[in-house]
């Protein structure tokens, strides 16, 4: 399990734009806990292998 700010390091992003991310649900593996976020590091490197659309943080 990695916090949001292991994550965001992982991705190379801006912790912000992640938090973002997680709020749109367009991250997998995210777990809350209350209001501890955490995230699923298998199933966020199995995203990052297979995600072909475009990189956090780009407006579309």
């Amino acid at each position: 399990m990695l916090t949001v700010e292991e994550a965001a390091a992982f991705l190379r992003v801006n912790r912000k734009t992640f938090y973002e991310a997680v709020r749109l649900g367009s991250v997998p593996g995210v777990i809350r806990l209350g209001r501890v976020i955490r995230i699923n590091k298998s199933a966020l490197i199995s995203w990052v292998q297979g995600n072909g659309g475009p990189a956090l943080g780009v407006k579309r």
